[in-house]
């Protein structure tokens, strides 16, 4: 009945179309972005689909009247089809997910009605299929599946909305392998030549070991490591000839003041480091972050380190959203000052700005002593925060922390609106800067005041 519908439809639409000279706008296609984020497994080569061919024949994972699709699946893939392979190879991961949903949670009747991605069987039964995947291969199938700001290949393939001819390769690539895993996990007998297969171990070990890319933890700090790379543009920033500073009196910033603010982010930065993971704050050298960012950004170890994104509390999805609009404000601060710096200082050596104008430039530069050290410290908040999040969530302050990020928020957004190329509020920055400064000091000392009672 649907598909005499359907194309019922076609032909009132082709008709109306004649009659009225209009024509119909179709929408476009999907497109699938962030492709570096989807490079999770080795790329797939004869060698790996030769193990996939023997992997179906074998593993429990498969219902043996399925076996025909996942060879087609393979042999599509082989062809370099990769809409055509997954539009195989998709439907059934999901329909031997389902069964081994039921299998893990002993619902034999939910086969049909299985929310294989559920936290919950019932209202009091707890999903057991995470802890007999393991978490990392859920939050895998959680990214490329489900996850709003994930690729969601499944919805956007069943719905029509890619172009088929030219499906992303990555994208069958990262499902196909997906789907290596799942064959591998129920394998059922011990196979030793699996087990020590080179591309195997790779492409097992790039699932056990995966992070949430989609989720909003790993949006987060896939955001502060990128701005933390962005905020290394400012140790470049291009400055007039050193006699034409020293011409200009108004250009030198007192000495007094960078002290003092120097002082302060020692302090402020003293009492963040106690929130560090512990296993890292020994990485953490208080004098070189503040003249320099980059030692946080290289820490593997602290990056790598898995955060659980399953079945998030609201509460911590509330912090992260915080977070999220912090960075997201940092990284416009970064590029507007950039963006101001190298264009007044084009300016300033074509010698064509004004007085007014030289003298906000100078304004600009004094400025970026204070800018830069204040994103580096909000950046830093926001790391403790990633990995800190649940704890902070279960304690009582829980009001007192959003409150504060909320305030942080509303320093960050400031200080957009007062370096924007149009506003040039140099001054006006510094003061802000200032003030906040105060306010991380005062609410961190309170904070570990209140923990050290405890």
């Amino acid at each position: 009945m649907l598909l005499l519908m359907v194309v019922g439809l076609g032909q009132i639409f082709q008709n109306y179309k004649y009659r009225t000279d209009c024509i119909l706008v179709h929408r476009n296609m999907f497109s699938f972005s962030q492709w570096d984020q989807l490079f999770i497994f080795p790329v797939l080569c004869e060698e790996a689909l030769s193990l996939a061919e023997g992997l179906i024949k074998k593993s429990d994972f498969v219902l043996s009247i399925m076996l025909p699709y996942w060879q087609a699946g393979i042999t599509a893939y082989r062809e370099e089809r990769y809409a055509d392979s997954l539009m195989f190879i998709l439907p059934q991961m999901e329909c031997s997910l389902r069964c081994v949903y039921t299998r893990a949670n002993n619902c034999p009747h939910r086969l049909q009605t299985a929310e294989i991605l559920a936290k919950n069987v019932k209202r009091t039964e707890i999903n057991a299929l995470p802890t007999m995947l393991g978490e990392p291969i859920m939050e895998l199938l959680w990214d490329l599946l489900n996850n709003p700001e994930g690729p969601r290949i499944r919805d956007h393939l069943s719905h029509g909305e890619v172009d088929l001819t030219s499906f992303p390769r990555v994208i069958a690539n990262e499902i196909l392998a997906s789907s290596l895993v799942l064959l591998y996990k129920f394998i059922g007998k011990p196979c030793k030549e699996l087990e020590e297969n080179e591309i195997m171990g790779k492409i097992v070990s790039s699932a056990e070991t995966y992070s949430s890319q989609f989720h909003p933890i790993g949006k987060l700090r896939n955001q502060v490591l990128k701005c933390i790379k962005q905020l290394q543009d400012h140790n470049d920033l291009p400055r007039p000839p050193q006699d034409q500073i020293e011409r200009n009196p108004r250009f030198q910033s007192s000495e007094l003041q960078l002290h003092t603010k120097d002082t302060t982010l020692k302090r402020i930065i003293f009492c963040i480091q106690k929130h560090f993971p512990e296993e890292h704050r020994d990485a953490l050298i208080v004098e070189e972050y503040i003249q320099d960012n980059s030692k946080l950004f290289h820490l593997p170890e602290l990056w790598n380190h898995h955060i659980s994104t399953l079945y998030c509390p609201r509460a911590v999805l509330e912090v992260v959203s915080l977070l999220r609009k912090i960075v997201s404000q940092c990284s416009k601060v970064t590029e507007q000052v950039v963006y101001s710096s190298e264009s007044r200082y084009t300016e300033w050596m074509n010698k064509s700005l004004r007085s007014r104008q030289r003298i906000t430039y100078i304004h600009l530069l004094n400025s970026t002593q204070y800018i830069t050290p204040a994103m580096r410290l909000l950046l830093l908040i926001c790391t403790v925060y990633i990995f800190n999040v649940y704890n902070l969530c279960a304690q009582q302050q829980m009001q007192d922390h959003l409150k504060f990020l909320k305030l942080s928020l509303q320093f960050a957004e400031n200080l957009v609106t007062f370096t924007n190329s149009e506003k040039n509020k140099w001054s006006e920055s510094i003061n802000l800067i200032d003030k906040y400064f105060d306010k991380v000091e005062l609410f961190f000392k309170a904070i570990n005041f209140k923990e050290d009672k405890l």
